[in-house]
């Protein structure tokens, strides 16, 4: 059997180049003469540049790489290495050590709007060797054509070219449960791809019903402070999540209670949070449409129905001047002096897509200061 073994020219020692040029004497290449010697002469001497030979006519690059006429016309041009590989075969069938060449293909990528490439994540090597000659050659590649930023997504099954890409330069981005994305950035000067999300977002259900009473709960896990806490439910907004559907959603999902949204009261910014990220926080006024509570078991202790009175007047509300005021708020729209925000579905001709934009429109008509 043919053993194939793959021998990287430019790393080579002087000693080992050499060699390989010795044993090239003797191989079918010496039929090329004397140009071929000009050639391994001047790889030794100046110990730069490369050289491929195949057989076949031979004409020289402006880069001194001789190639066939024939691979010239037909090899991609936007994809041939910009960097030679040797191999050295040994076995019978063979007399003598002899060498040729390969291309090596860019990584199949698509261009971004930025100037920059985005990475087939479902087309890449199949082994980390072939992955890492691959994007060597794709970066030089890239940076010829003037590229920018290179988007780099490996799936967590293919996690073993996680070390390779960092190796030759790449850095985390972000993460999810099924991949990691790693960048690069090719021009000089600071990076100026966009960072990864700052921000978690909450939000919070502020249910009040026809009796006064404001919908409550107590959490399972909490600081010893505030163990005898009861507030609004409160949660983080899922992927692709409207603001006021997520406060639907994780008011029902912690008290088994229905809700219909009625306005965006007020919200928090703050910052160095959980993993240093910065947290958006919005309080949501909500209609209850049914009473009954079925409690969450998973993390909710207890849920209930408190008067207003008795839930302002905790001490932990009093002393917390974030808090009472988001309170005041929401008695001061429940007493029609405070309009809140309702979304407005827009669409934007910076991307073609529809999204929500939260404002209101006081009419001087509408006593219940509702948005129109």
């Amino acid at each position: 059997m043919t053993q194939l073994k793959f021998f990287d020219f430019k790393s080579a020692s002087l000693s080992e180049k050499a060699a390989l040029m010795g044993r090239a004497g003797s191989s079918p290449f010496s039929s090329l003469g004397h140009s071929v010697g000009v050639r391994f002469s001047q790889e030794l001497s100046s110990r730069r540049g490369s050289g491929v030979f195949t057989k076949a006519s031979y004409s020289s690059s402006s880069n001194g790489t001789y190639m066939s006429k024939r691979a010239l016309s037909s090899v991609d041009k936007e994809k041939f290495a910009a960097e030679n590989y040797f191999y050295q075969i040994n076995g019978t069938s063979v007399s003598s050590s002899s060498l040729f060449s390969r291309n090596v293909k860019a990584l199949d990528a698509c261009d971004d709007e930025y100037g920059g490439v985005v990475v087939d994540p479902d087309r890449l090597p199949v082994n980390p060797d072939a992955f890492a000659s691959t994007l060597r050659f794709s970066l030089s590649h890239w940076k010829m054509k003037g590229k920018k930023g290179i988007w780099l997504k490996l799936p967590l099954e293919r996690s073993e070219l996680v070390p390779v890409a960092v190796k030759e330069g790449f850095q985390y981005h972000h993460a999810e449960r099924g991949y990691v994305m790693l960048t690069y950035w090719i021009p000089e000067g600071p990076c100026m791809l966009p960072t990864n999300a700052t921000h978690q977002v909450g939000v919070g259900g502020f249910v009040i019903n026809d009796k006064n009473e404001v919908l409550v709960v107590q959490e399972k896990f909490y600081a010893p402070s505030f163990a005898d806490l009861w507030k609004i439910p409160t949660g983080f907004i899922l992927e692709s999540e409207e603001i006021y559907s997520g406060a639907v959603r994780e008011v029902k999902e912690e008290t088994g209670v229905d809700t219909e949204f009625v306005e965006l009261i007020a919200f928090r910014h703050a910052h160095n949070l959980a993993f240093d990220k910065s947290d958006l926080f919005f309080v949501c006024m909500l209609k209850p449409l049914s009473a009954q509570i079925k409690v969450d078991d998973l993390e909710i202790q207890a849920a209930k129905w408190m008067p207003l009175v008795e839930f302002v007047a905790q001490p932990l509300i009093q002393e917390d001047g974030m808090f009472k005021k988001i309170i005041d708020i929401c008695i001061a729209r429940l007493g029609k002096h405070y309009c809140g925000l309702l979304p407005h579905q827009v669409v934007s001709k910076f991307d073609g897509r529809p999204s929500c934009l939260y404002y209101n429109v006081i009419d001087d008509q509408d006593v219940n200061c509702k948005g129109n």
